[in-house]
């Protein structure tokens, strides 16, 4: 396995720990409904900022095309979660598994706040475009200048 594949996965495990941990640690289950006491201040860190914490992580371990590899670990960690639910544990008293439709936008939330998560983790590292941080903007400016450029 290559380099790269291996940082690969090595970036998709961390992420979906993370992901998993933050579930626990807020107390949330995305995929149960128990009222309108389900969407908690708790409820929108689960959905916006877990996932972007998981994101920003999963591109300073990757590095260039983490954004990509960004969606894949609330993806993951959340179809585990529901399928648990629903084939082994079983739902708590009070609280209904959410049908597929509102689970999968839930889902699709996360994703993208994870997938912002990586695109400022890719900028904050600089790996987007092919920057690189050891050229200067007055080596920039004269070769620029003498026609290097």
């Amino acid at each position: 396995m290559s380099q790269r594949n291996m940082s690969g996965l090595v970036a998709l495990l961390i992420g979906m720990a993370l992901n998993h941990l933050g579930d626990r640690l807020l107390g949330v289950r995305l995929e149960l409904f128990s009222g309108l006491a389900t969407f908690s201040f708790a409820w929108v860190l689960d959905v916006f900022f877990v996932p972007f914490v998981v994101g920003l992580v999963v591109a300073w371990i990757f590095g260039k095309g983490a954004r990509w590899l960004a969606y894949f670990p609330p993806l993951i960690v959340r179809t585990l979660s529901y399928a648990e639910i629903f084939y082994y544990t079983g739902t708590p008293h009070g609280s209904n598994l959410n049908p597929l439709g509102w689970w999968g936008f839930y889902v699709i939330l996360a994703m993208e706040a994870s997938a912002i998560g990586g695109i400022l983790g890719e900028v904050m590292i600089k790996s987007v475009y092919g920057r690189s941080g050891d050229v200067d903007i007055e080596d920039r400016k004269s070769a620029a200048k003498t026609g290097k450029a």
